[in-house]
């Protein structure tokens, strides 16, 4: 999953966009609100993490500006307890919200439901015939047995199971799985899609020629 976090505390910053990235995710970074709402409005993020106290335009004006255009999950992190100010970022279109300090396992948590939810998935379990993933523990299993995958590999997987039954391009693939750094005319995914293979089974993934890829629904 892809995610921006816009902030301009940079050690903040530095250590959220690293915590996730160790965990899976793609992380494109912000340091103000013109930079923020520009790449906000430039790609297609799972989710974006959004500071309220940022230079240029406040977290306020980006998200109002925002949901002019995209429906993108936005998670608030911010040192402001007012009630009011909860309120009117909620008001505003936000879906969630952060009082600093807070521990990272629980902006994972809060990232990861704000996420299934955008997709309607309620429960962190997501189940296609014999192969279960559980996203909360970022476990997947094939029956009984539980196989180990890298971190970008449990991504792949997880997207597909999240569209599973649907057709999921390699475009799709290259915007929310990876970052704005890299070229999206590597090989990367199909690397990827031949390890993942290689350890669930090479009927999981359905390759459908040209077009893309998919998990069979249940």
């Amino acid at each position: 999953m892809r995610v921006l976090i816009i902030e301009d505390e940079g050690d903040l910053r530095s250590i959220v966009a690293s915590t996730l990235r160790e965990t899976g995710y793609a992380v494109d970074e912000a340091v103000n609100g013109d930079e923020g709402l520009f790449k906000a409005t430039s790609n297609d993020y799972d989710a974006i993490i959004l500071d309220l106290m940022i230079p240029k335009q406040d977290g306020f004006m980006v998200l109002a500006n925002l949901r002019k255009t995209h429906k993108t999950p936005v998670l608030i992190m911010t040192a402001r307890e007012g009630l009011n100010d909860r309120v009117r970022g909620l008001d505003y279109g936000a879906d969630d919200y952060l009082i600093k300090p807070f521990e990272l396992v629980e902006l994972q948590a809060r990232l990861r439901a704000l996420i299934r939810r955008s997709l309607g998935h309620a429960e962190s379990v997501i189940q296609v015939k014999d192969l279960l993933i559980d996203t909360a523990a970022r476990v997947v299993r094939r029956g009984d047995q539980s196989i180990p995958l890298t971190a970008m590999e449990y991504s792949l997987v997880e997207y597909l199971m999240l569209y599973r039954g649907e057709l999921v391009t390699r475009t799709m693939i290259y915007d929310h799985l990876f970052d704005e750094t890299e070229d999206s005319l590597s090989n990367l995914i199909d690397v990827h899609i031949y390890n993942v293979r290689k350890k669930l089974g090479k009927d999981i993934i359905i390759t459908r020629r040209g077009q893309g890829y998919m998990i069979d629904g249940p």
